[in-house]
């Protein structure tokens, strides 16, 4: 067994879609309206499927999830965060290392690499 992908749910798959691809650099590989299969295995699913599937609303900014990213030059990252126009909202902030939310209240890490 090997894990395939990660899916994440969102409220605006089109504003999440430019979001990773704008910030970090992901590629959409396949588009299926309300399913998007984006480079290194993300998946984004439009809520409104989710919950149809699920039987249950989705709630947002659980806390329960981390997607990690690592970059060679964190300050760099941290000026495109800055003028990216998103508003991101930190979770932590420092040299080597950021948290952040996502448009839909997921973790994102970065970590700064050598």
């Amino acid at each position: 067994m090997k894990l395939k992908n990660v899916l994440i749910v969102v409220d605006d798959i089109e504003r999440s879609k430019a979001f990773y691809k704008e910030l970090f650099g992901l590629s959409v590989i396949l588009d299926g309206e309300a399913n998007v299969m984006m480079s290194g295995g993300l998946v984004l699913q439009d809520r409104r499927v989710w919950e149809n599937a699920i039987g249950n609303e989705v709630c947002y900014k659980g806390c329960d999830t981390l997607l990690y990213f690592e970059d060679s030059d964190l300050k760099s990252f941290q000026k495109k965060l800055d003028e990216s126009g998103y508003g991101i909202e930190y979770v932590t902030k420092e040299e080597s290392i950021i948290r952040m939310y996502d448009l839909d209240g997921h973790i994102i890490e970065i970590r700064q690499v050598l």
